[in-house]
């Protein structure tokens, strides 16, 4: 009789511990999906490094027409003080 309350203990136990088991996994298999979109949607909203360089290059480039335009309003200033 005692053998038969200790199977019962431990088939309950062993039971338990497996059903804890199993719903960790899946927690863990949950959580696995959930990193892996939000990886996806980090990124799809940030710009990749080539798109930063093609922005730079045109920032550069309208900043450089706006100062060969002030330079030239300056250089067409001067020449009409001097002459």
């Amino acid at each position: 009789m005692e053998m038969m309350v200790w199977n019962v203990v431990l088939t309950a136990v062993v039971g338990l511990m497996g059903f804890l088991i199993k719903s960790k996994f899946d927690e863990l298999a949950r959580i696995s999906i959930l990193l892996n979109r939000t990886r996806e949607e980090v990124a799809r909203d940030h710009i990749t490094r080539k798109e930063v360089d093609d922005r730079v290059e045109k920032l550069v480039t309208h900043m450089d027409q706006r100062f060969n335009r002030i330079e030239q309003k300056l250089d067409d200033m001067q020449k009409g003080r001097t002459t």
